[in-house]
């Protein structure tokens, strides 16, 4: 179970699943919330991928941007996130 305090980033969060997600894990009381647009952070751009994983070292990443996922195949974006966290 994840800390109420917890950081939590949730790439995707203006789509309909990741939206539903904000939602819910406000509901259920966690506040720690980071999300970001594609003008804020570019997930393509992995030196600004990088900075934002080094500055910001969310505990939990919940991944539900469409987008990015059909442009790289799902090995690719598990050794991305596993390496950055």
């Amino acid at each position: 179970m994840m800390e109420k305090n917890a950081k939590i980033y949730v790439a995707g969060h203006q789509g309909m699943v990741g939206s539903a997600i904000v939602r819910e894990l406000k509901r259920h009381g966690y506040e720690n919330i980071i999300t970001r647009t594609h003008k804020e952070l570019d997930l393509i751009n992995q030196v600004a991928v990088d900075n934002f994983f080094a500055e910001e070292k969310p505990d939990y990443v919940f991944w539900l941007q469409q987008k990015l996922a059909e442009l790289w195949p799902t090995a690719k974006l598990w050794q991305i996130l596993c390496t950055r966290i």
